[in-house]
Formats: structure tokens, sequence, C-alpha cells
């Protein structure tokens, strides 16, 4: 069944609980109702130290509070994201929602581009590349040139009144909780801040307590930085911040936003201060939060947020915090739990260490827990940001705290948002690429329009960018975004949700969206008079520049090899759904005329059709667009086809292990498809540093990009398991830093679940778990076993001599 927004929305439970302060007019004393809500205050010392933090592997932990944002500790639910700084005096949680964006439903098709497509492509054949990308310029661009930005919400901000100074601080992200605590001792008293962003009833709670009676006190305020944004008083215990998104680019803002605050004390008196809440000798304070904007669909924005709030605000408040909690770490478990990894222990000195004091001195070795500690913080990520019925994951997943962020915070579709779920399926997130089918979907629609009005073609295209409202023009400047494989690329991870699953029926939901992407390339290939292949024209390798003054070409070899997976992908749907010969049989004809890999005269793997690699400005470009065969797909690999293989490995050595984040990320997937386990650790330490990596462990391109972190979770991965080519791989790239270690509930191709055990760097046993049944190859160490499993069978693997065999 497809969750959609509204269904989300509709849900009783979108309340954020927060403890706090913050203002306007009438006393009244916080009673007995809210008492009966947040449950009685636990006071004395011994309630505070029965809820001390235990030693887990799953926290990061910190001693001072944030100072700034990449400091502060993400919470989501998918739809609402909050960044928790852990001020003792002063605390603030910036947050965000997810259909947050600027402007409104709009067209920025370009009028001229149909016109301009032949002399564009003589140009491009003719050599004259810098005219050819000059007039796309002029007349293939988007209008606006730009799209819209992802926006933050506002803030809730709490100033604690009895606060000074503070002695024995601690504030951590329970991963296995998906809680952010922060605790200290202030005017010898014990203080303690919970932190959730709940999925189940779509809230945001906070929590404040202490181990005396009737000492908190707060006041309570949101604030926003949006220009139409008020706060008004909601009741006596709650305020209502209202407003509408910003206009960009020439395009008007379209929607409306509110954020309601419900402020629950016991004990104490709680009443409005100017703009704010004061609570005063409170033993406990919960505040709940609930925020939503107009947004319905991509072409519609006429949603109530107020009605919406209030509804959901009204259902959480009868809930105790207790309930709330229960619900919220249930949830979060099922997903998270699915998964267990352990790559090590680290000492008892390294592993005491505050965890951005541990990601200082990764490199110097000694504490693989890290390593996998960051392996889970990217699972968790993704839970928090991409959930069924909600947004996809942006460039910043879900987390921003600008109205005008970098590169607008939305879906780069020529790696970035790709990245953000490779690891999904190996790592038992399935769900959470939902998001992502559905945007697919909306732009496959909208895409319609783009293919005909540009090209004059059937089927649809989505360029190097989207947004909200699911454009999918040509947008930036030709030499970024005249790239029409943005779409066909995304539509690997729905076959990977198939693979994954196998789910009977999901090839009839995807169907439409590979033979439309396919009918278009089908009608606009051309021949390129020079070798005769058909490709791509005009296109680019995604950002990067060639010889000849420009990044416009015809026919690059990315464009090749997404097309040869997106064929072969159609061909085998419907084949199995026994619908469309004869596109089937235009395909694969086509797939042969595609340009094949090339390897170039300094042994490289050719970028482009022309031996141009060397030649290039940028030799260490971040992108690695022509090394798509060997990952994320599997065309080439050191098995099946070792000299393009070993061409692959050349093109990384020459564009070097140093790279943006997300750049890293890629690196270190690239090396482990390889095989190389040592080198892929080398890279790992690069992007597991101060340099690549913020102190709340947050990837650093820099700035701030969610991509890296999904990267390096996918990395680690595929150093422990891969799954291509008809074959299972345990322990492809195992490095000498991970001598020992298991990991249980990875998935892989055809249905089925991998757990395994190694010591001294060698294999003990590997389980697989079928729960479709069929054929399977395990292989490891050059050594392969077949097996055939039934629905629900498992087996162990064991080494036995040179033999790997059923135990």
């Amino acid at each position: 069944m497809k969750l959609g927004r509204r269904d989300l929305l509709k849900s009783t439970a979108a309340a954020l609980v927060v403890a706090g302060a913050g203002g306007a007019a009438k006393a009244q004393p916080a009673g007995k109702l809210a008492a009966a809500r947040t449950g009685a205050a636990r006071t004395g010392a011994a309630a505070m130290t029965a809820a001390a933090p235990s030693a887990s592997p799953m926290r990061l932990w910190y001693s001072r509070p944030a100072t700034q944002w990449v400091e502060a500790l993400p919470l989501g639910n998918g739809r609402l994201g909050a960044m928790v700084w852990g001020g003792g005096r002063y605390e603030r949680l910036q947050l965000n929602e997810d259909t947050l964006y600027a402007g409104g439903p709009y067209d920025p098709t370009p009028k001229e581009a149909l016109a301009a497509l032949p002399e564009v492509r003589r140009l491009l054949f003719a050599g004259r590349y810098a005219e050819a990308e000059a007039l796309a310029d002029a007349k293939m661009m988007g209008q606006p040139i730009k799209q819209m930005q992802y926006q933050p919400l506002g803030e809730l901000q709490l100033d604690f009144l009895e606060i000074a100074e503070t002695n024995g601080y601690r504030r951590e992200l329970d991963l296995d909780r998906a809680l952010a605590t922060s605790s200290f001792e202030a005017r010898g008293m014990q203080h303690r801040r919970e932190v959730l962003v709940s999925p189940v009833d779509q809230c945001i709670a906070v929590r404040l307590t202490g181990d005396q009676p009737g000492r908190i006190g707060v006041r309570i305020g949101l604030n926003s930085d949006h220009v139409e944004a008020t706060v008004d008083a909601d009741g006596d215990d709650g305020l209502l911040l209202r407003g509408r998104n910003g206009s960009a680019h020439g395009v008007d803002g379209r929607l409306r936003f509110a954020l309601r605050l419900r402020v629950l004390a016991n004990g104490g008196s709680t009443r409005r201060v100017g703009g704010r809440i004061e609570v005063r000798e409170a033993d406990e304070v919960l505040l709940l939060l609930t925020a939503a904007t107009s947004f319905v669909d991509h072409a519609h924005v006429d949603g109530d947020p107020e009605a919406i709030t209030r509804r959901q605000l009204a259902a959480a408040a009868h809930k105790p915090w207790a309930e709330l909690l229960a619900a919220h770490v249930a949830e979060h478990q099922r997903l998270f739990h699915r998964v267990q990894l352990d790559l090590g222990h680290a000492p008892e000195a390294i592993a005491a260490l505050p965890t951005d004091a541990r990601v200082a001195r990764f490199a110097e070795g000694g504490d693989p827990a890290l390593a996998a500690l960051y392996h889970q913080f990217g699972r968790y990520l993704l839970i928090c940001c991409s959930r069924p019925g909600t947004q996809p994951a942006n460039l910043q997943g879900i987390w921003n705290d600008l109205l005008s962020p970098p590169w607008e915070s939305k879906y780069t579709i020529n790696i970035n948002t790709q990245m953000n779920y490779w690891p999904a399926e190996a790592n038992a997130l399935g769900e959470c690429v939902q998001p992502l089918q559905a945007m697919i979907e909306d732009l496959s629609r909208t895409g319609v329009e783009t293919a005909r009005r540009m090209y004059g073609a059937p089927g649809w295209v989505v360029h190097h960018n989207t947004d909200l409202w699911r454009r999918t023009a040509p947008v930036d400047g030709a030499k970024w975004g005249m790239w029409p494989t943005g779409g066909a690329w995304l539509l690997q991870h729905l076959w990977d949700r198939w693979d994954y699953g196998r789910e009977p029926g999901y090839l009839h939901a995807i169907w439409p969206l590979f033979k439309g992407a396919a009918e278009f390339f089908a009608a606009t290939l051309v021949e390129d008079p020079g070798t005769g292949a058909m490709v791509t024209a005009p296109s680019i390798s995604p950002e990067n520049m060639h010889p000849f003054g420009a990044a416009l070409c015809a026919g690059p070899s990315m464009d090749a090899q997404i097309l040869r997976d997106l064929f072969d992908r159609s061909i085998a749907i419907a084949g199995m759904l026994g619908v469309d010969a004869a596109l089937s049989a235009r395909l694969a004809t086509l797939r042969e005329r595609l340009p094949p890999h090339r390897i170039g005269h300094a042994g490289q793997l050719q970028e482009w059709q022309q031996d141009w690699d060397m030649d290039a400005p940028e030799l260490q470009h971040r992108h690695l667009s022509h090394l798509y065969a060997l990952h994320p797909s599997s065309q080439i690999n050191v098995r099946d086809t070792p000299q393009l293989a070993a061409a692959a490995k050349r093109s990384l050595d020459i564009r070097g292990d140093e790279a943006t984040g997300w750049g890293i990320g890629w690196r270190l997937n690239l090396w482990a498809r390889l095989g190389d386990g040592e080198r892929a650790h080398r890279v790992l330490q690069k992007l597991l540093s101060p340099a690549r990596t913020y102190p709340n462990l947050f990837d650093a391109h820099p700035p701030f990009q969610i991509d890296g972190n999904f990267g390096g979770t996918a990395g680690i991965t595929e150093m422990l398991l891969q799954s291509w080519g008809g074959s299972i791989f345990l322990l492809p790239a195992l490095p000498s830093a991970w001598p020992d270690g298991s990991v249980r509930g990875l998935r892989v191709r055809g249905a089925a679940r991998v757990d395994m055990q190694w010591q001294a760097g060698k294999l003990q046993w590997a389980s697989l778990h079928s729960d479709r049944g069929g054929h399977y190859q395990l292989a490891h160490a050059g050594r392969t076993l077949d097996v055939e499993l039934a629905a629900g069978a498992s087996l162990t693997a064991r080494l036995r001599g040179n033999a790997l065999v059923a135990a």
C-alpha cells in the first residue's frame, strides 16, 4: 500500500513535545491535568541516577553544548527535523518541515529549446563544443535558470531562569532510541533534558526534569527567519507561529506554514509574558509541537496547516511522555535493529573519548568501533529523513538552517540523491526508498512535458536537478545541467528495490516508469557520424570540463553505461511481465550500438568517447562519472571484465583519493568493489576525519551535504558484503584494521539476509536466509558454493580446507 502525504498528516500523532519557556499574558497554576499527562515528576537523586546514560557503542556524546550548527544533534521522523544544541542556560532547537521550500508550482520549460536542438547537435559533431554550449545556454536552459530552495521552519528557544554555570555536562545522541539528551548540575540540582521526534505521533518531544521538585523555571518562545512569520498566543499554554514561504527567482511563494506549541507543566505556574510562555517552580515540563505546510503535492498548495497542527496537537496532548517515548522507540528500533555490526573494540582510553575527539584521531588507528558507529549513524540518518509518505532525502537530508542554503539543498540527481539511497537495500531499509519512488513517479509526469517540448520525444526525462515542485528542465547552466540521464539513473534504485525484495506485483508498478524512460531515449539517441554509435547529444560527463573549453559533448561514457542498465532492466521487466516485446527488441538493438567502454592511452577508462582524459583541465575532479559501470553498476568488475577493471583502477589512481566528502564516499565504494580493502580503509580514514566529518558526524563537502554520510555507510557495507552478477561476495574487501568482527541482518539480491562472523581476518561462518526461495551463489576468496533454498529456508556455510561448504 502506498502511503501518501495526506495519510501521514492525518495521523492522530503529530505533536512536538518540549519542555521550556515562552510567554504571554495570564498566570495560571500548571496543575493536575498537566501532571496526569506527563506522569508523576521524578524527584530525588536516585531517579536522576537511574536515568544516567549507560555505556553504549551506539551513542554520539560530547562534553559541552554545541556552539555551531554542525555540532548540534539531528533528530527526525522523515517529515519533521530538529537540530538540538544542548545549551544549559539557553537551549535552542532548529526545526524543519520537509515540504517547506521557496516558491510554488511553476513551469521553467524553455520555449526555444526544440528549435535549437538540431543546431546544438550539429556544432557538437563538428567539434565546435564551446559554440554548442553557448547556444545551449542561450536557448535550452530552464527559465528561471535556478530551482527553488529548501528552507527552515523556525526555532524553539528556551531561556532557563535559574541556570548560570554548569558542571558535569554531557550531551548525547542515542542512535538506538533516536533520543537526544543533555544532563548537568547547576546550583546544586541535576538537570536532564530529553528530545525526540516521533514517527508514530508525528511529533518532537522535549522533556525537562530535575532531581529536586519545584526548581524548573524557563521562558519558551518560537522564532522564524521568514519575513512573513508571526507568533501569536494559542490559548493560555500555547503559541502559534504561522507564515508564508519566500519567493525565489521570480516565482512567488505560495505555501503557508504553521508551527504550534503546547506547554504542559507539572507543578508551579505557567503564564504568558509578551510573546513567550513562562514556567516557574515546576517539577517537570513537556512541550508539544506540531508543524505542517499547505503543500498537498507538486501541483497543489491548498492544504490547511493550522487545522492539521491543531488536530495533531490535540491528539498528542492526551498521551503521557512515557507513551510517546515507548511508541517512538519501538517504531525506530523496528528498522534500526535489523542490522548489527561489530568491527572490533577500541581500547578503553579511546572509547571513553567524546565523539569529536575520536574523529580527530581516527587516522591513527585502533578505533574500529568508530567505523561501526559511523556506519550505523548513516542508517540512523536515513531512517530519520526518508520514511513512507515523506519527501525523499535532499542534499541535507531533512536538516537545514538557512533560507538560501548551498545548492538550494534540493535534489541533485547526477550522483548526490542516488548516493543518499546507496545503503538502503543492503542495510535492510527498503521502506526508506518509498519517498524516492514517489518522487520518480512525479517526475515521470512532469518530465513528459519536458520530453515533448524540449526534444519532441515521447516518454519522460529529467536532467541534473529537481526540487519540491518536480521540475525537470535543465538548470544552472549547460556545463552543469545539460545532462538528460538523471531519471534513468534514479530508476536503478527501483530495480534494486525489486531485486532485493522480489515482491510479487512490484514490477507491474514500476514498469510504466521504465517504459517511459526507455521510450524517450529510443527516440532521442542519434548516430555519431564519427563513430557510428548511438549517443546522447547534447550531454555532459557530469560537471567535468573536457579539453575544448566546454563540458558539452556527445555520448559521454556515463550516459552509455546508464542506458545499458536502463535497457537491460527494461528488457528484463518486460520479459517477466510478458509485455512490450517490440519495444524490448528495439532496445536490444540500440543497446548494441551504444558507445563501448574504451581504454585510453594512459591505461585509463575513458570518460568520453574520445581519449581526452589526460588533457582535461581538472584531473582530480570530484566526480567519477565514467566509473558508474564499476559502482553502483557492475558492468565492469574484477571477475568478469578484469581488463576494464584494471582501467577503472587506473582512472581512480589518476583522480586521487582527495575530494569532497561525497567524492571520497564514492571512491570508498569503488575501491571496495575492486576488492582492495587496505586502500578502501585508507579512503575511509580520509572521510572520517575533521576535514570531511563535522563534530556531529555530518559529512563535510564542505559545507554539509548528507550524501557523504550515506556513501560512507554504503562503502563500509561493500567492504563486508557485495551482491552482483549472480553472486554474494563475503568479506570481499576486509581490511587488516578489522581482523575480528561480525555482522547480522545485511540484505542481498534475491530477497535474502546474510549474517557472518570472522576472526583473524578469516571467515568463520556465514548464514544465508532466503525470504522467497531461489538459487544463490556464495563466493569468498576465490571459492564458491551454489545452493537452492526454499522460501523461508536457511543455510550456514564454512570454510573447510580449500572449499566453501554447507555446514
